[in-house]
Order: C-alpha cells, then structure tokens, then sequence
C-alpha cells in the first residue's frame, strides 16, 4: 500500500465546459470557452476545488495549432496561455494555499499522434506557452504524452524555477493482461527510466481506459525502486472513453462516454490505482467534479 501523502487532482476541462453551457466546438474545443466564456473556465476550477482537489490544472490544453489553427496560434497563443494560468492561479488563491496549479504543457502536434512530432517545432510551439504560464504556476505538467522524446523536450526548455515537473503518458488501450505501452509502442519500463533520469518529480498516466493503468503503475514502480529513485510520485487520470482504436486522435470529434464509470465506479479503479502506486488521483475527459468529490471524500 503507498503511505505517502495522497493529491487529489481535478478531472476533465472540456466536457465539463460543455456541460455548463459554455460555448463549445471542433477544432478549438476547451480553448473556445477561453477565448469567448472566460467566466465559464473560472467557474469549472471553482467547481473542481470545492469537490477536494488539491491541484487544478490550466486551461490551456488546446492552446496549439492542432486546435486553434497555425495563424491563431502564432496572433493569440500566448495571450491567452496567460488568461489560462490567470484564471487558475485566482481560483487557488481564493484557496488559502490548499489547492496548486499546474501548467498544462499539451502534446504539441495533436493528442495520440506519436507519428507527428516534428522535434524541430518543440521550442517555436511550447515557448510561448511556457512563458505566458509560468508567474501563474506552482509546478509543470507535460499531459498526455505518446512518446518519450515529447516531454524530454519540453523539460529542456522550462526555466530554472525550482517548480517540480511532472510527465503524464497516454496508454495504448490494450488488455490489461499485456505489457503496458505508449501509443508510441515504447514500453513504460523505458519511459520511466528516461524521465527519471532527466530528474522528473512525478511520472503519471492519464487519458487512456481505467483498465489498463492498474498495469502501467505497477510496472513503474518497480522501476523506479531498481532505480533507487522512490521519492518520485506516481499518479492516474484516466478517461471515460470506450477502448480508442490506434489511429484515434484526440478531441476530433464527441466520444461517447461509458456507462460504467459513474463516480463510485471511478472511485473503485482509484483504490487500486492507489493500491498499486499513485499518490497524485484525478480524471481525465469524462471525468466531472463529482467523482473527484468521491476520491476526495474517500481517498483522502
């Protein structure tokens, strides 16, 4: 059983957007709330750090090209980075410091798409955003990472801010009986090894079926403990999509949401995921303010 202290993250951005009413649609996703119902993100952090969160996480996930269009981007992206970091940093400062902010640092090139990183972009892309989050932020997340470089590169470019840096991978939705991978193919095994050697403080799997975390959990603890390096954090977020097929990309259209994952459905697969590692629990798409009331009336 892990006995370090347990963070109870918030759960997923977008849907809980639409579901407020906010204005809602493809390609821009989370970001069009951003840019036309900023009140709207403001109250979605709001809800999350009433249901127990102790970590809320910027909205800035959509803030790249693959949502928000070449020309956007390079006009508004770092404009409104800030207005994310923003939004969430007075939400937890309404907190009394119970509740951090983590800066979102997305998969640049699309969600799932290990085959479209373009290493050469890193730096033109995530600077900005880097920039226009860090005087809001309490620590960095690079979330839903497909493959290994991705968040190696994003880590060379943070500054020297002492703020602790953590990498969440996006599993391939494969059955729990196999090895874990990311969608890249790489194993869990190497990933962990090569974010622990970069000096990472938490490495976290999110975006992919509760089903096969359990798994990926595991099998990064007992790396990082032949590693000697237990001091790193392990977490979950998973999402409340059925199985996504390979050539799935994330957020290019509504996936239909499980039927068995209600917030004490959810709150089973965090026990385990607890059992078998994670101090860092939350949700991912799908994933509202009231199963993460569950974890932290439970978890904690």
């Amino acid at each position: 059983m892990n006995t370090k202290d347990l963070w109870v993250l918030d759960g997923g951005m977008g849907r809980e957007l639409a579901r407020r009413g906010a204005p809602f649609r493809q390609p821009e996703w989370s970001a069009l709330a951003l840019m036309e119902a900023p009140e709207t993100v403001r109250e979605v952090h709001q809800a999350y750090a009433a249901s127990g969160a102790r970590v809320i996480t910027t909205n800035s996930y959509a803030l790249v090209p693959f949502h928000i269009g070449e020309a956007r981007f390079a006009a508004q992206g770092e404009g409104l980075a800030a207005l994310a970091g923003q939004l969430a940093r007075e939400v937890a400062d309404e907190q009394d410091g119970a509740v951090k902010v983590a800066g979102s640092l997305p998969p640049l090139f699309g969600s799932y798409r290990a085959d479209l990183y373009h290493a050469e972009r890193v730096s033109e892309l995530a600077a900005p955003l880097i920039r226009a989050l860090s005087p809001h932020v309490d620590l960095w997340l690079a979330e839903t990472m497909s493959l290994i470089a991705e968040p190696l590169a994003l880590k060379a470019l943070l500054p020297d801010d002492g703020k602790p840096f953590w990498v969440s991978f996006t599993l391939e939705d494969e059955a729990p009986g196999s090895e874990p991978t990311l969608r890249s193919g790489e194993r869990v095994s190497d990933a962990v090894a090569a974010l622990a050697s970069a000096g990472v403080d938490a490495i976290l799997f999110n975006c992919c079926q509760p089903e096969v975390i359990e798994g990926a959990l595991r099998v990064a603890g007992a790396a990082l403990q032949a590693l000697g390096r237990t001091e790193v954090r392990l977490g979950a977020y998973a999402n409340a999509f059925p199985p996504q097929p390979k050539e799935a990309t994330a957020n290019d259209g509504l996936d239909e949401i499980r039927g068995d994952l209600g917030p004490l459905d959810y709150l089973d697969w965090a026990e385990r995921w607890r059992t078998a590692g994670a101090n860092l629990i939350g949700g991912c798409c799908g994933i509202g303010p009231e199963h993460i009331e569950a974890l932290a009336s439970r978890l904690r």
